[in-house]
């Protein structure tokens, strides 16, 4: 009877572990692989990420935060259904200007100290405009000349952001608690 016991605390002990793994992947946190180059250099292909799941619910989306997100229907989805990750760049309720890859929020011009810049092929001639409605976000990647985003497909919904990158853990070399840069408006 000892073994029998035993054996029902074990499977009982597997159970609950793996429910409490689904339950926090799926409401907590979640890890991603990079899988595009559009992020370089902040994030490399082949990195892997976790994303922030339940704090975004009680503070909402920052600018500069990087965001793991379902393409909307507009977007170009790959054949896996790859989540995007791009940097939040426009909130909701804001008008943003991108001329000649000059960044203006609500008139004032921004400094966006991520941009990757590859021998002038930075996404410096790219320009737009966008109003964005209360529940959109404008995201770009911060290898402009390599990524398909905001620019192209216009705004995302802020209900199809997965969740916040908040922790790079693969490779180790390259561990780190991922924050967003000082956003500091620039004055003219």
């Amino acid at each position: 009877m000892p073994a029998r016991r035993l054996l029902l605390e074990i499977l009982q002990t597997v159970a609950l572990t793996i429910i409490a793994f689904f339950v926090l992947q799926a409401f907590v946190a979640q890890p991603f692989r990079v899988e595009q180059g559009s992020m370089r250099i902040t994030l490399e292909p082949g990195e892997y990420v976790l994303a922030d799941k339940i704090t975004p619910l009680a503070t909402g989306y920052h600018r500069g935060d990087i965001v793991i997100f379902h393409p909307p229907s507009t977007w170009p989805e790959d054949a896996n259904a790859t989540p995007y990750i791009k940097r939040v760049i426009g909130l909701p309720g804001e008008t943003i200007d991108l001329k000649d890859g000059v960044l203006r929020i609500n008139g004032t011009k921004a400094a966006e100290p991520y941009v990757y810049r590859d021998g002038g092929a930075d996404g410096t001639g790219d320009s737009g405009h966008w109003v964005l409605g209360a529940t959109e976000l404008l995201v770009f990647g911060d290898h402009r000349s390599n990524s398909s985003d905001s620019r192209e497909y216009g705004p995302i919904s802020v209900g199809d952001v997965i969740g916040r990158a908040v922790l790079r853990y693969f490779p180790i070399s390259r561990f780190t608690i991922i924050t967003p840069p000082a956003y500091a408006p620039l004055g003219e």
